[in-house]
């Protein structure tokens, strides 16, 4: 039951997200429309849709005369979506507000309104993704990283194959002293699953922890290649490696080898010349560890690919993401979530998030144009560019650079301003920089990706901004 306390709670602040949607709808709503955001919020998990609430902050109620019959509202819904969506009437002293409580999708079963399968993006709503629709479709059924990646074995071969020692370690736990100890955690992490007095690796287990991933017929498609190039092209190919350890125990063995094999840039600091890498190992080491854990395993044609060109290192897995690319700063959400929490505590990739906030961090430090993200039906694909001086980069690595600025920010607790935009920029505090600046942010406003956090303030130069998400 929704209570007057749940909605002074949302008048109070609570953001707008895949589960929380206002409109104000004084005097009436499309009951299409209603029937589009029931889709998409329980595709997403469910949520509320809040009638009679201004949609912006500060919030407020400003009444709706909306869907005067309660029941026949409910039916229509019931009727046309097959699932019960809860109508709840609240008098407040600035007008009655409507609260539509949506379940969850039932699991494997996409919604649909005249055959579009919605969800939300930022404020809109769009199509769901093959990708996302193939993942619906497969809840409930064994996944790939559950399955076995070896026939039945004897516990001495099974030792023999997995590198259980680093997985200890790794964990920062003392390696059991006897061998059912270390196949009983082994068991417990669903790495290993017992049988009959024998063993079976799984998917997940020969994944982490196998020695060489090529014992592992069914997987060796899966293993992380290297590739670097001579140029900025694919003409001329300078070295090629496919990994053999499994990506836990061979994690810091790959972000050692790509790092030895980046294109490096000299540099002065108190009349000494030095090389530096071109490229910062904090975001290698985020991009890779994401691509390895967000991976789509059902996808057979490929594998997860480094490349390394002389002006930039491009890092694709197989699978769309899961989320908006725009919102890669402030949302997380895994495909292999028993994968992705062995990485955590293994301290390979982020306890909670992405980590593509370290990426845009460590990028702006190293002066670098803001990373790249491109998604293509079957794959996924981060840049990181070599420096380029404000003065090179085209408009939309500026409008790019600009909107991953502003995120950084907020998820920081701060509001982008046109000075921090000039200090991202290493930008002189001149009046034709400001100018220059204030230019970057127009077009970033224009094109949806920012918004003034405070509308009412005139002032250009003195402006904060904040992601249109907000």
């Amino acid at each position: 039951m929704i209570s007057s306390q749940q909605l002074e709670h949302w008048l109070a602040g609570a953001p707008e997200t895949e589960h929380l949607e206002f409109k104000e709808a004084k005097q009436q709503y499309d009951s299409t429309k209603l029937l589009r955001y029931c889709v998409a919020l329980a595709n997403e998990g469910g949520g509320y849709l809040v009638l009679g609430v201004s949609d912006k902050p500060p919030r407020r109620v400003v009444g709706t005369a909306a869907f005067p019959n309660q029941g026949q509202i409910k039916a229509r819904l019931l009727e046309a979506l097959r699932i019960r969506v809860d109508v709840h009437e609240l008098q407040h002293p600035d007008g009655r507000v409507l609260v539509f409580e949506i379940p969850a999708r039932p699991i494997g079963q996409p919604l649909h309104h005249d055959g579009a399968y919605l969800m939300r993006a930022g404020e809109d709503l769009v199509p769901m993704t093959a990708d996302q629709l193939k993942r619906i479709f497969a809840e409930g059924q064994p996944g790939f990283l559950t399955g076995d990646a070896s026939q039945l074995i004897e516990a001495d071969v099974l030792i023999s194959l997995l590198d259980v020692q680093t997985f200890f370690d790794l964990l920062k736990m003392p390696l059991p002293a006897t061998r059912e100890g270390i196949l009983t955690r082994l068991i417990s992490e669903k790495l290993v699953r017992p049988d009959g007095g024998r063993y079976r690796i799984t998917n997940l287990g020969a994944l982490l922890l196998a020695k060489d991933l090529r014992e592992f017929e069914s997987l060796q498609r899966k293993a992380v290649r290297v590739v670097k190039y001579k140029g900025k092209n694919k003409l001329e190919t300078e070295r090629d490696l496919i990994g053999q350890k499994g990506y836990a125990v061979g994690f810091e063995g790959l972000i050692s080898y790509v790092n030895s094999q980046l294109p490096m840039n000299e540099v002065i600091g108190q009349a000494l010349r030095e090389e530096v890498r071109m490229f910062p190992e904090l975001a290698i080491r985020e991009l890779i560890a994401n691509a390895l854990v967000h991976q789509d395993f059902d996808e057979t044609g490929g594998s997860i690919i480094i490349e390394i060109y002389t002006d930039r290192v491009e890092i694709t897995n197989p699978g769309q993401p899961l989320i908006p690319t725009e919102r890669f700063v402030d949302e997380y959400k895994s495909r292999n979530e028993k994968l992705a929490d062995l990485m955590r505590r293994m301290g390979i990739c982020e306890e909670k998030g992405s980590g593509i906030d370290k990426v845009v961090f460590s990028t702006e430090y190293y002066q670098l144009p803001a990373p790249y993200v491109r998604v293509s039906p079957l794959h996924t694909s981060v840049s990181l560019y070599a420096h380029k001086d404000f003065s090179d980069m085209e408009p939309v690595e500026r409008v790019r650079a600009c909107y991953l600025h502003c995120c950084l920010k907020y998820v920081s607790n701060e509001k982008m301003t046109n000075q921090s935009l000039r200090e991202r920029f290493k930008l002189e505090d001149t009046r034709a920089k400001i100018a220059s600046v204030s230019q970057i942010i127009a077009a970033t406003v224009g094109q949806g990706l920012i918004k003034l956090d405070d509308p009412e303030n005139a002032s250009k130069r003195y402006s904060k901004y904040v992601p249109f998400w907000v």
